[in-house]
């Protein structure tokens, strides 16, 4: 019995050895290992850094291995380049290449900005951090506000919650205002949609904070139940930037613009006073729109458009509550 079991295992053995071999790392598919590398690199996702301005591709040629001197050329060299990789079914997305900020990367990782190595390094750091946008084969003029557009949006998002976590806890209820602030926030704005009704709405909030200005669009819809669609992202970024309004007790406002077939736009507005929207006149609203922010100067009013006073948009919180 003994002698039976060994030769059963001698012969698998000698099976095994017999058949076919197949050096380690070979692919099971056939077409040599260039066709495996090929499949291989498809499933590798590319990310190319864009220099979005000028000014920002003029801080890039103080480096002596910077290829470029020229931002025309260069924007077009990069095109072909996203088309290149785009013909090679690789996933592509662009990310924006901030001089100043590759400076820092390099100064803080003790790795030679002045190298294409590092350049690399920096635009792989991007594809992790950064907000990116897919390319799918349309041109650098409309790829480009888009990414500078998502990259703002991000950078007050970002901005903006940092402001609310810096708030602390309340020291009489323990509550974190920051959390508190937001929540209130969102009751705020689904008040107001409510309120709005149907057709389809462009918001602006715009707050005066301690360093810069911040502004977060929102668009949402508003069905026969007034019941509102908004797209989360924007929902969450547009919130934080009115809670942020609402904690610093600053200046600042909503603007509301509401689209209904065969009807002309309304323009409704808000001031942002103690946490509360207060709404503007129709003058008020009329002034802001038609007058240059730059100027001071009039401007025509916008044809097809109704300028209307704000509707109070009544707050369930108490009066000095965070």
């Amino acid at each position: 019995m003994a002698n039976t079991k060994q030769s059963k295992h001698q012969s698998k053995h000698r099976s095994r050895q017999s058949g076919p071999s197949k050096r380690p790392g070979q692919s099971r598919r056939s077409g040599g290992d260039a066709a495996v590398r090929r499949a291989l690199r498809r499933e590798v996702p590319s990310t190319v850094g864009i220099l979005a301005d000028e000014q920002d591709f003029t801080r890039m040629c103080r480096y002596r291995t910077f290829p470029f001197d020229d931002y025309t050329a260069y924007l077009r060299q990069s095109e072909r380049l996203l088309k290149t990789l785009s013909t090679q079914q690789l996933h592509t997305s662009v990310a924006l290449f901030d001089p100043d900020e590759f400076a820092e990367f390099c100064a803080e990782a003790g790795i030679d900005a002045d190298a294409p190595a590092g350049r690399s390094r920096f635009t792989a750091e991007l594809a992790g951090r950064g907000p990116g946008v897919p390319y799918t084969g349309q041109p650098l003029t409309t790829l480009l506000p888009e990414l500078v557009n998502r990259t703002v949006r991000q950078a007050t998002w970002e901005y903006a919650t940092l402001l609310l976590a810096g708030l602390g806890v309340c020291a009489d209820c323990g509550q974190d205002i920051g959390s508190a602030v937001f929540d209130r926030a969102s009751r705020i704005l689904m008040r107001l949609l409510e309120l709005v009704g149907p057709g389809e709405h462009h918001l602006v909030c715009s707050v005066s904070a301690p360093d810069e200005q911040l502004l977060a669009v929102l668009h949402a819809r508003g069905g026969p139940s007034s019941s509102a669609q908004i797209d989360a992202t924007e929902g969450a970024e547009f919130v934080t930037v009115l809670a942020a309004g609402i904690a610093l007790e600053g200046s600042g406002g909503v603007v509301l613009r509401t689209s209904t077939p065969g009807t002309p736009d309304h323009l409704h507005g808000w001031r942002l006073h103690r946490g509360r929207l207060d709404p503007l006149t129709a003058g008020e609203v009329f002034s802001a729109y038609c007058t240059d922010a730059a100027t001071g100067d009039p401007l025509s009013p916008e044809p097809g458009v109704e300028y209307c006073a704000g509707f109070p948009v009544p707050s369930d919180e108490p009066e000095g509550h965070h």
